[in-house]
C-alpha cells in the first residue's frame, strides 16, 4: 500500500477543552483573565526596566528578555486556545506549523535564558557587575534567543518530514510537536526517540549551568561575615529561584514522564499550567519580591518617598 504525504493542505482539527463543554466558558475567562494580567505585568516590568535608570542593570537587561519571551510566548498560544474555546476548532496547516515551531523556540529559548540569569545572579552577589559588559550582555541574550530558534528548527523539522495520511485531529488545545509526530502514519518511534534526546539535552545543560551557580551562590554567601550581605544576596536570588523552580518543575514532569504514565488529560493540565500560569506570575513574583523594581513601581505612581 503506498503512504502519500498530504502535509501540505487541510486543516486541523484541535479537541482542546470540547470532550467538557460545560467547562469551555469558564476556562475561556480563566485563560483570559491570566492573558490580560501577563500582557500588563510583562509589559510593565519591560516599561520599567527602560525608564528607571536604577534598572539599567544586567540583571534587569535580563528581566527585560524574559519579559518579552514571555509576551511572545502566550501570545503564540492563547488567542487560538480562546478561539477553539469559543467555537473554532480548526487550524490551518500552515498555522499549525508556525504555532508549534514558535513555542517550541521561545520556550527553548527561556530554557537558556534562565541559566544566562542564574550566572548573573552569581556576578550580582559577588559584587562582580562592572566587569560585565554591556555588549557581553547583548551577546548572551542574542546567543539564549537564536540557539532556542535553532533547536526548534531542528525538532521541527522531523515532524514537518512525517507524512500525516489525512490524520488531522490534534488532541490537545495547541499544536504540540510530539502530538503532531504521532499522527504521523509512518512508525514514529526513531523520531519521538530523537525529539526526547534533544529535550534532554535543552533541559540538562542549562539545569547544570543553574545548579552550578547556585552551588557558587552558596558557597559565596557561607563566606559573607554580614548578616546585611547575606540578605541582599538571598533578595538577589530569591526571585529568580522562583521563577526557574515554576519554569523547570511543571516543564520536566510534563515532557520528561515516562510513557506508561503519560495521560493526556494530565498533558492538558500540566501545559496550561507551563503556558499561561508561569509567564503570568513571571512578572509578579519580580514586582512583589525585588526591591528594585518595587522602588520603580513606586516612583512611577508618584509614591516614593525623596
Amino acid at each position: 500500500m503506498e503512504t502519500t504525504n498530504d502535509n501540505a493542505g487541510g486543516d486541523f482539527i484541535l479537541v482542546g477543552f470540547s470532550k467538557r463543554p460545560e467547562l469551555e466558558l469558564i476556562l475561556s475567562l480563566f485563560v483570559l483573565t491570566f492573558y490580560t494580567i501577563t500582557l500588563v505585568g510583562n509589559v510593565t516590568i519591560i516599561l520599567l526596566s527602560i525608564l528607571d535608570t536604577r534598572l539599567h542593570m544586567p540583571m534587569y537587561f535580563f528581566l527585560r528578555n524574559l519579559s518579552a519571551l514571555d509576551l511572545c510566548f502566550i501570545t503564540s498560544i492563547v488567542p487560538q486556545m480562546l478561539v477553539n474555546m469559543w467555537g473554532g476548532n480548526k487550524i490551518s496547516y500552515a498555522g499549525c506549523m508556525v504555532q508549534y515551531w514558535v513555542a517550541l523556540a521561545l520556550g527553548s529559548t527561556e530554557c537558556v535564558l534562565l541559566a544566562v540569569m542564574a550566572v548573573d545572579c552569581y556576578v550580582a552577589v559577588c559584587d562582580l557587575c562592572a566587569l560585565v559588559h554591556p555588549r557581553l550582555c547583548h551577546l548572551l541574550a542574542a546567543a539564549s534567543w537564536s540557539s532556542g530558534f535553532a533547536i526548534s528548527f531542528l525538532k521541527s523539522s522531523m515532524a514537518m518530514m512525517l507524512p500525516k495520511c489525512g490524520n488531522r485531529r490534534v488532541d490537545h488545545f495547541f499544536c504540540e510537536l510530539l502530538i503532531i509526530v504521532k499522527l504521523s502514519c509512518m512508525a514514529t518511534g526513531p523520531t519521538e526517540s530523537k525529539i526526547f534526546i534533544a529535550r534532554l539535552i535543552i533541559l540538562g545543560m542549562p539545569v547544570s549551568i543553574i545548579l552550578t551557580s547556585y552551588v557558587c551562590i552558596a558557597r559565596a554567601v557561607v563566606k559573607m561575615r554580614s548578616a546585611e550581605g547575606r540578605k541582599k544576596a538571598f533578595g538577589t536570588c530569591t526571585s529568580h529561584l522562583m521563577v526557574v523552580s515554576l519554569f523547570y518543575g511543571t516543564i520536566m514532569f510534563l515532557y520528561l514522564q515516562p510513557k506508561d504514565n503519560y495521560s493526556q488529560g494530565q498533558s492538558k493540565a500540566l501545559a496550561g499550567l507551563y503556558m499561561i500560569l508561569a509567564p503570568t506570575l513571571n512578572p509578579l513574583i519580580y514586582i512583589l519580591r525585588n526591591k528594585d523594581v518595587k522602588k520603580a513601581v513606586r516612583k512611577v505612581m508618584g509614591k516614593e518617598q525623596v
